[in-house]
């Protein structure tokens, strides 16, 4: 028994470390924003279209590999998806223009696609289910570790040597990964449940059985609202401090590492243990968690823009409050669809789960912020006095005060984050209980 733990905190531990490559690789384009837009004479639009390409093919490959993941090779399909979207980060760097980081991207949102449904799936048949939020909020604590030393080594690494050296330093770690991914062990699945079902499910199409759960609707609505802020932040956040508070290149991929990064990692594992404490006297605990957290977020938020310009500090405090409150999502959230959906089903509901997520969130958190952060500009230009036409390009001057009022759309769509996770959690306790009565009736009749 005690050899089987320890197998399993292992591979908790490599999944961790490949989810923190995975955000890693994908937030070094916020990291290095700045020059390459300079570089190539892009709008905040073309910088958001280049996030909006990684998230929609993310999006859409997810659900065919989420079904994978259910039907095949764990271990094998992670190691594939990280080997092929290292390879593609490190040939990011050899991009001469847009279009060809465009096309790059897409590439990378195709093998980073593999990671979470089918890790999460993983993950499920690893450990109990009053040790999941647990389990969860540790291979979950690889977005703010990865996001922390993203904006801070990218950040160094592109003042000094350009940022094209950025994504050959992070393409390497990945490959080394990829090998030692296939030392994991591959569980059968449904073996840690109360009820050993094995790889039974209700009847019916795999997706409307997913679908037809009341709770996995308000779930997938909070994941695209949620997503929209974090891709928001994560594309802009360094672009908004080198314009607005007139910092440097690595000074502001510093700043973000630690509100975005390091101080989510609090957030992640108070999320975790927190909903695991919960839900064992409220069926709802873990999204009444999610939802208190988030109310805390959106003021917060709102707070750190309204600090003047040069007031570092009192908007790192208030920006680190709301990203520690946003990272409890994460664990309370994800564990949630574990509460609802049976063993054999984990990959596809979390696929059906980030394909909403990003394609409604992800893919215009970037796209969105970017396009209203070119509306104020020209907007600010008009007011100042300066007639532009509408392919003119925006003065440096007004670029500042564009993207600081694109940002107040943040904790708009936080309150409205809110009320959609207190509506998930009226209807949770209710869709935990139809599983647990299936899986029980299932288990007496020796299904497998």
């Amino acid at each position: 028994m005690e050899h089987d733990r320890a197998k399993s905190l292992f591979a908790l531990w490599v999944l961790f470390a490949i989810n923190t490559m995975n955000f890693f690789d994908r937030q070094i384009l916020g990291a290095v924003t700045e020059p390459i837009r300079k570089d190539w004479g892009l709008t905040d639009t073309q910088i958001g279209m280049l996030g909006t390409a990684f998230t929609l093919l993310y999006a859409a490959v997810g659900i065919p590999l989420g079904r994978l993941a259910d039907v095949w090779n764990r271990r094998s399909l992670i190691s594939i998806g990280l080997a092929v979207w290292s390879a593609l980060t490190f040939a990011s760097g050899l991009c001469r223009g847009f279009w060809t980081l465009f096309a790059v991207r897409l590439g990378v949102g195709v093998g980073e696609a593999v990671c979470a449904p089918t890790s999460s799936s993983l993950i499920g048949d690893l450990f109990r289910p009053q040790e999941r939020a647990r389990a969860l909020s540790v291979f979950m604590l690889g977005l703010p570790v990865g996001i922390a030393l993203s904006y801070i080594v990218s950040g160094t690494i592109a003042q000094h040597f350009g940022w094209q050296a950025a994504f050959f330093v992070a393409g390497i770690p990945g490959i080394v990964l990829a090998g030692i991914t296939l030392l994991l062990v591959e569980p059968p699945r449904g073996t840690t449940e109360q009820q050993n079902i094995g790889t039974a499910r209700r009847p019916g199409s795999p997706y409307w059985i997913v679908l037809s759960i009341p709770t996995m609707w308000w779930i997938i609505a909070s994941g695209a609202l949620h997503n929209f802020n974090m891709y928001a932040i994560g594309s802009f956040l360094p672009a908004f401090l080198i314009r607005f508070h007139g910092v440097t290149l690595q000074t502001a991929g510093f700043i973000s590492g630690i509100v975005i990064g390091s101080v989510g990692a609090l957030g992640m594992l108070i999320g975790g243990w927190s909903a695991d404490w919960l839900v064992r006297r409220r069926a709802n605990g873990r999204l009444l968690v999610a939802g208190f957290a988030l109310l805390i977020s959106a003021p917060a938020i709102y707070l750190a823009l309204e600090q003047p310009r040069g007031a570092l500090v009192p908007f790192m405090l208030c920006q680190g409050l709301a990203s520690m409150m946003m990272y409890v999502y994460y664990a309370t959230v994800y564990s949630t669809i574990h509460d609802i959906i049976e063993p054999a089903l984990r990959g596809t509901a979390m696929a059906l789960y980030f394909f909403a997520m990003y394609v409604l969130g992800a893919s215009l958190g970037p796209l969105g912020t970017g396009w209203a952060s070119d509306f104020f500009a020209r907007r600010a230009a008009a007011g100042a006095g300066v007639i532009l036409a509408p392919h003119d390009p925006i003065p440096e001057s007004f670029r500042a005060a564009g993207l600081h009022s694109a940002m107040y759309l943040l904790p708009v769509l936080g309150i409205l984050l809110v009320a959609v996770l207190f509506a998930g959690s009226l209807t949770v306790r209710k869709d935990m209980l139809k599983l647990q009565d299936w899986m029980a009736e299932c288990s007496s009749q020796g299904t497998t």
